[in-house]
């Protein structure tokens, strides 16, 4: 993988993943231990670690 398609995968992980954690009601997002203040976070975890 190119260093550009491997960034654009990575961008598509965060996008999708933050998505779809926002389309989450504050249910959901609770039984997942989440608060809607760590969406960003736990998508930018998802795509690029740390």
């Amino acid at each position: 993988m190119t260093k550009i398609s491997e960034a654009l995968a990575r961008r598509k992980v965060y996008r999708q993943t933050l998505n779809e954690l926002r389309s989450l009601s504050r249910r959901e997002l609770d039984d997942l231990g989440l608060h809607a203040s760590m969406i960003t976070r736990v998508a930018y975890e998802a795509a690029y670690g740390k």
